[in-house]
This record gives C-alpha cells, structure tokens and sequence, in this order.
C-alpha cells in the first residue's frame, strides 16, 4: 500500500520565489516467503539543486520488491538508479558501464554477493566504486568477511530508510574525496622531484635510478653541491615499494655534533638539559619508509658509530635509555666530500662507508652537461613565471648559448636563481645582452 502525501507552497515576494515542496510517503511492503519485512517511515525530501552532479547508482537484487523500493527511494533523491536481478547480470552491467555507488544482495543464485564483491574488486575499472552489501541474515562472519574484501558497509533487513539515505550520502563523498587526492596527488606529483636533461650524464644516472629503486639496497650518491643529490633520492623514494611510507631528511651539515645523536635516534625525558620529554629520533620517523642522511661526510664519529650499528642490526637506542628499538628502514646517504680522502684522515668511518656504498650514484656537475641548459631553462621558464605571475617569456638562441658558455659552480641552483633573474628583470624575449648583463 502506498500512501502520498504533496504539499507544495509557491510564495512570491518581489523578484524572489521561495519554493517549499514537502513530501511524506509511507511505503510498506511484505514478502511471499514472510522470512522478513521492510518497512519504510517518514521520509522528508528537499529540493535539489539545479547543478547537482546525478549520481548512477546499481541496485543488485534477486527480490523484485527490494530492488523496485530501493530504485524509487534512491531515484527520488536525485539519482539515475539501474537495477539487476542476480550477481552476473550486476556483474556484466558495472564493467559496461561506470556506477558511483553499488548495492548487492549476499544471498542471490548463480553468482552470490561475496563473490560479486571479489570480482568487482579485482576488476580495473571497479575497483575502486563502493560496494554496499545487503542481507537477511546477522552474519557476522558474513559482515566481516564482506568488509574485508572491500565493501564500503553492511546493512541488515529489514532496511532502515535512514541508514540507507546516510549511507549512500556518505559512500558518494568518499568516492568524490578519493578521486579528488588522486588529482591532487597527480598535481603534487607533476610539481615534484624531476630529473631534467638527456645529456648521456644524467641518462646513466636516471638508469641506476630505475634500476635500485625498486630494491632494498643502501644507496650513496655523490656530487657537488646544487646538482640535484636530494631529487635523486626522491626519486629513488617515489620509485620504491616504500613510496607510502615516509621520507624523512636530515641535514648532518646543519645540525651541532652535541645534538646529532638525539636528532637521529631519539631520547629520554632527563637524558640532557633542554630534554623536558621523550622524543622520537629521525630513525622511528621513517620507519617502513626511506632515511635521507643528507651531508654524511659532516657528521661526527660518536655519530656515525651509532649509524653504523644501527645499520648493521636494524635497531637503535634512544639518548638515556639502554631499551634497543627495531626500526624499518632504507638508508640513503648524501655527500659532497671525497669520503675515502675523509677515511685516510681519520674522519670518516671506512665500515660506515663499504655499509652505504652499496650502489653509488654520482650526480655530474652542470659543466659536465651543458648540453642539459635549454631542457632545464625552459623548465625553469615555466615553474617562475607561475609562482612570480608572469606572463611566460622566451628566451633567445644567443641567450642560451651564453648560458652555456658561463662556468656554473654553483650547479643547478645557481642557474635557476639566474633565470629567476632574468625573468624579472629582462624583458618579454630574454637576448643575449641581457645574459650578459644580469647573470
């Protein structure tokens, strides 16, 4: 028995309409079988907005009823609502067309709930659209099983006009938010570490990358300050099977000798004045993710002591305390010294340095890859004048051979800090006097 209930109320005041459309309906149904019953209360609509995206929602139940009441129910939310009577026909109908949310009965013939869930996760174009299970039955073990397969909820009949109402709401704003990181990602991604240039220098680097990326080897790379040694490792990071976990930097360089052991494994409330709690060092950081120890060469013995231990049986020992902690963690180092003139003076720990040179990189200076300076200018072009506001400028043949005839000490950073330069203070075409007079 259905029962409908409209109200509509136009009320005009000057150039504004208000338009209130209130709507109760009551919707009972019963089933032959008489194993459950659904019933459906008080239900408020509200007008939509003009703009709303319509959702396409997939009902998949063998029950008519079901499937009919749920489809009007969803429909009248604003939904384009396609239903199917069994697993396989929900099955053919979600790999032809893209749903943004599912519901599946557990018990249907052919093809069951459970294994409708395992096929729609496993499938590429399905993986990721929410599956909300329906059933009869307080299965907990059938709850549990469907949630950890991948289903977004569980609910149980008789249905709850409510729960349904919220649940669909709540499963639609996580799809949009998930696809909305994936963007952003994407974006932060295309902002991120590039290795810019084709010169067969940075070619050979860009091949150890891709080659140990995906390994557990310690890597130690070298070069000159400003050629780029942290993207290399960035890189290394966003190419390994630890990408989801952190990467945590630390510049040895920059850090006193007195303070480098706290910083790197942690220490205990009273271990030393200033030490007023206990604290995680850079170790428990980037546990199950990547450690970038930036500028090794500067860091103190007592240190590299410590490090090399913790390299060697993957745990560390905060600052006051003689509790040993394991840690997870890939080990990538940094320098701009010449480590084996360090370990003949005595300042360098020549097991600490055969423990991280496993694969070595070298990362060639700018001189060496002159050929490199139009790829990474236009690159730079781009990045500075969106950060500055800048219309985009161009920069003339004889302004880039002048690039590359400069001598580059300061590497890439300098040469970026050089077109930030121009940019500003140059005109829309870059010449070659213009090189000549602010570089």
């Amino acid at each position: 028995m259905f029962y409908n209930i409209y109200c509509m109320c136009y009320h005009i005041f000057g150039a504004k309409v208000i338009i209130f459309f209130y709507i109760r309906k009551f919707i009972c149904f019963f089933l032959q079988n008489s194993l459950f019953s659904c019933i459906f209360k008080k239900k408020v609509v509200t007008l939509h907005a003009k703009l709303k995206v319509m959702a396409k929602l997939l009902i998949i139940d063998d029950e008519r009823g079901i499937r009919n009441t749920l489809r009007e129910i969803l429909a009248d939310e604003g939904n384009d609502v396609d239903v199917a009577e069994n697993g396989k026909q929900g099955h053919s109908m979600a790999q032809a067309k893209a749903y943004d949310l599912i519901f599946s009965d557990i018990k249907m013939p052919e093809m069951d709930g459970i294994e409708l869930l395992t096929a729609l996760k496993q499938g590429d174009e399905t993986a990721e659209t929410p599956v909300v299970m329906i059933s009869g039955h307080g299965d907990v073990e059938t709850a549990v099983q469907a949630l950890k397969l991948g289903a977004y909820d569980f609910l149980l009949k008789p249905l709850d006009l409510n729960r349904i109402l919220i649940t669909t709401k709540n499963a639609l704003e996580s799809k949009s938010l998930k696809q909305e990181t994936k963007q952003l990602r994407k974006k932060v991604a295309a902002k991120g570490p590039q290795m810019i240039g084709e010169s067969a220098a940075i070619t050979r680097v860009r091949e150890i990358i891709n080659k140990v990326a995906p390994t557990e080897a310690r890597v130690l790379i070298t070069g000159q300050n400003g050629t780029g040694k942290e993207v290399v490792a960035r890189l290394i990071h966003e190419q390994s099977s630890r990408a989801t976990g952190p990467m945590v930097e630390v510049n040895c360089a920059a850090i006193p000798s007195e303070l480098i052991e706290s910083e790197l494994f942690g220490h205990m409330k009273g271990s030393f004045t200033g030490a007023v709690k206990d604290r995680a060092g850079k170790f428990e950081q980037a546990d199950g993710g990547t450690l970038f120890l930036d500028e090794i060469g500067d860091m103190s013995l007592a240190a590299q002591t410590k490090v090399l231990r913790a390299l060697q049986e993957s745990e560390i020992t905060r600052v006051g305390s003689d509790k040993a902690i394991k840690v997870n963690v890939r080990v990538l180092a940094a320098t701009n010294k010449d480590l084996a003139k360090e370990i003949a003076e005595g300042n360098f720990r020549e097991d600490l340095f055969h423990r991280l040179n496993v694969i070595p990189i070298h990362v060639p200076s700018l001189n060496e890859r002159t050929e490199d300076i139009p790829l990474l200018v236009n690159h730079f072009v781009g990045h500075i004048c969106d950060e500055q506001g800048i219309a985009p400028k161009s920069f003339e043949p004889d302004a880039i051979k002048a690039l590359q005839a400069m001598s580059w000490t300061g590497n890439i950073r300098q040469l970026r800090n050089v077109v930030e330069r121009l940019i500003i203070l140059a005109g829309s075409k870059i010449t070659k006097e213009d090189v000549e007079l602010y570089a």
